[in-house]
């Protein structure tokens, strides 16, 4: 048995749904592994749903790595990193391939947040390449945030730098009210956003501000984005946003609560950093 299946099996995966999502956490925190290796961390930090899932035991699966410079620094790129990558698996006994992934391809979910200094590829397996994470890299980011440093012991002892909670929930507001979408709702902001409020984090609203006007060209203030907040969460369609995401939930019993006036309420007990 390979280091790989060893780490799939002490995680305990009991459907195939599982099974796979498994296999693609076990790829991220290898590919973690692998940046750890190659110096990555000294330039660039960990955020996003899947950080929350490795680090925050966030209970639903995460496809996506994204990760943000800590300085804009034009000379650093992911594709300096993809040896040791490949390395960190090949040492796991698994063979990857990494190629670039073509961002005209993205729907408007994605795009919305995907600016051209991004950086975006994907992990496949050669031998099962439904099996893949993709990873990216914001080489021009919105910065004012506050990262620490976060451990992993397989597949060997390594430290992962990572944004830190207050400013990752900034991330996740700003896709929350911002996101771009018509028809597909991405209900796991919806689901982070409740974790947040449940955890008690407090809401870095500087670093959100700062997303805003990077990304979006306005400024905000806390009274104005909690209106646009309010307006998102009364007026979008509740089932649409479990649908979306229910497949990442190991026990989907516990979305059955949701409605438009839950999460009403849910803004009203979110803390302010």
């Amino acid at each position: 048995m390979t280091i790989f299946d060893e780490m799939v099996e002490a995680m305990h995966p009991q459907t195939f749904t599982e099974k796979i999502s498994t296999k693609q956490e076990v790829m991220q925190q290898i590919t973690l592994a692998g940046l750890y290796r190659g110096g990555f961390f000294e330039h660039a930090a960990f955020y996003g749903g899947t950080c929350l899932r490795i680090f925050h035991n966030l209970p639903r699966f995460s496809e996506d790595m994204d990760f943000s410079q800590v300085a804009k620094d034009s000379n650093i790129h992911l594709e300096t990193y993809f040896p040791q990558i490949i390395e960190a698996f090949k040492m796991t006994g698994r063979d990857v391939e990494i190629k670039k992934k073509d961002k005209k391809t993205f729907g408007k979910v994605e795009s919305a947040f995907l600016k051209d200094t991004t950086d975006v590829y994907d992990i496949s397996f050669q031998t099962e390449k439904n099996i893949k994470v993709k990873i990216e890299l914001d080489t021009n980011p919105p910065l004012s945030f506050d990262t620490e440093q976060k451990m992993l012991f397989r597949p060997f002892s390594f430290m992962v730098r990572c944004v830190t909670l207050s400013d990752l929930y900034a991330g996740k507001m700003h896709a929350l009210v911002f996101r771009n979408w018509k028809t597909r709702v991405k209900g796991r902001d919806w689901y982070d956003f409740e974790w947040y409020v449940r955890w008690r984090v407090p809401l870095n609203f500087k670093h959100l501000q700062e997303r805003i006007r990077e990304f979006n060209g306005v400024e905000m203030s806390r009274d104005e984005f909690m209106m646009a907040l309010k307006e998102r969460l009364a007026t979008t369609n509740i089932e649409d946003v479990k649908l979306d995401v229910g497949r990442f939930l190991i026990n989907r019993k516990e979305i059955e609560v949701w409605s438009n006036s839950y999460f009403l309420q849910l803004a009203d007990m979110i803390v302010f950093k």
